[in-house]
């Protein structure tokens, strides 16, 4: 009995930790290989984001705090895009197109925004289910950070300073 409870728990810290680098953001890994379907219909690779530092934002028009906070990325992007900065806003596979399209126009997104219609860019990025999660990738394509709900812009800026004058 005691070596099966032991057995629970360490899967249990086991998954909370991989979940913690997750969701927290400690660590660095290698951005995963994906292809991001534009609105206008072309893409964008993760190799294609390498010497710039990119933020990748996973959203959807239904949820509250992603709506909230694109005012705050569209700041940093307008802040940033001059220096080496790029953003690219994922809308999840559950939100319906015409939506994202009609979100992005009404609110003038001036970056990529794409639509994960397969779901595969959320699974390739750590399975995200929980809007928004963002993650920060320097110039090398490597997550620096990670956010899951709307993350301290002061504390985001800072870092993008540091990863652009690396």
């Amino acid at each position: 009995m005691k070596f099966k409870t032991w057995l629970a728990a360490a899967v249990v810290v086991a998954f909370a930790g991989a979940g913690a680098w997750v969701f927290l953001g400690t660590g660095t890994s290698v951005a995963p290989a994906s292809n991001f379907v534009l609105l206008d219909g072309s893409t964008k690779t993760t190799d294609q984001m390498k010497g710039r530092v990119t933020l990748v934002n996973f959203w959807a028009t239904s949820c509250t705090t992603c709506v909230a906070e694109m005012p705050e990325i569209v700041a940093t992007y307008q802040k940033y895009k001059d220096k080496g900065f790029d953003t690219v806003a994922v809308a999840m596979q559950y939100d319906p197109p015409a939506y994202v399209v009609n979100f992005a126009e009404s609110r003038k997104l001036p970056f990529q925004v794409a639509i994960d219609n397969t779901g595969a860019n959320a699974k390739a990025w750590g399975d995200v289910k929980l809007t928004p999660s963002t993650f920060i990738v320097d110039k090398q394509g490597q997550i620096v950070k990670s956010y899951v709900g709307a993350p301290d812009f002061a504390e985001l800026h800072k870092l993008i300073e540091k990863l652009l004058a690396a």
